[in-house]
């Protein structure tokens, strides 16, 4: 009984390891879901419907903006290149770098569209520097895009951060974003690339399904047949 309760213990925390990223992906659904529900305050539509890919990253620590620490973990979908909808998502982690908001916060969501195919061909490499690699600018709220400015309309990346309640749009420079080849391997069985995850048309996993079927919902494109910018 004693080895039994010994090697419980011991897989435990692999157990809970393994769960983080599965755990991560509800939660980016719910982030997701809550701020285009919101009458009026969510990203415009039409802006989704037009972008390449999307990044997630929900519970983002500000506080370890103090360390130097890791920030968050979060995910990346794109736009299926052959047929309609979104692709499974890659994993990322984001770090370092200014985010825009007060250090000290407890936690922050962060929802990044990528709006030219430049910026999604630099954002899916191993490694991508906001702001150096791509133009980076705050994202417009509401329901439509009609108020960007000239700086957003021809920005690579738009970005907005939900903290406390608030919602809006945040500038990001300098932070970087890789791919995270561990919680893809969680995910998917092995250590696959962003790059091939989103390009070649991986199987969705049940735990992404809620997640990729907001996507859909909320993508005018799927339902008028827009296609996007290519900038």
């Amino acid at each position: 009984m004693r080895i039994i309760l010994v090697a419980a213990l011991a897989i435990s925390p692999l157990l809970a390891k393994d769960n983080e990223p599965v755990k991560r992906l509800a939660e980016a659904s719910a982030v997701f879901s809550e701020i285009m529900a919101a009458p009026d305050k969510g990203i415009p539509e039409d802006l989704l419907a037009n972008s390449h890919c999307i990044v997630i990253v929900p519970n983002l620590k500000t506080g370890a903006f103090l360390v130097g620490g890791k920030y968050g973990k979060g995910y990346i979908s794109c736009r299926n290149k052959v047929g309609v909808g979104w692709s499974a998502p890659g994993t990322v982690r984001i770090e370092g770098g200014s985010v825009g908001f007060q250090i000290g916060g407890s936690t922050t969501d962060l929802i990044m569209l990528v709006m030219s195919e430049r910026g999604a061909e630099k954002l899916l490499e191993s490694k991508f520097t906001l702001g150096a690699e791509g133009s980076v600018a705050a994202g417009p709220v509401g329901r439509t895009a009609t108020a960007q400015t000239d700086a957003q309309m021809h920005a690579d990346i738009l970005s907005w951060s939900r903290s406390q309640g608030l919602f809006a749009g945040v500038a990001l420079e300098g932070a970087t974003l890789r791919q995270d080849l561990d919680d893809n391997a969680t995910l998917y069985g092995k250590k696959l690339e962003n790059k091939q995850i989103v390009t070649t048309r991986v199987r969705t996993p049940k735990s992404a399904m809620k997640l990729i079927g907001l996507l859909n919902r909320y993508s005018a494109r799927e339902r008028t047949g827009a296609t996007p910018s290519t900038k």
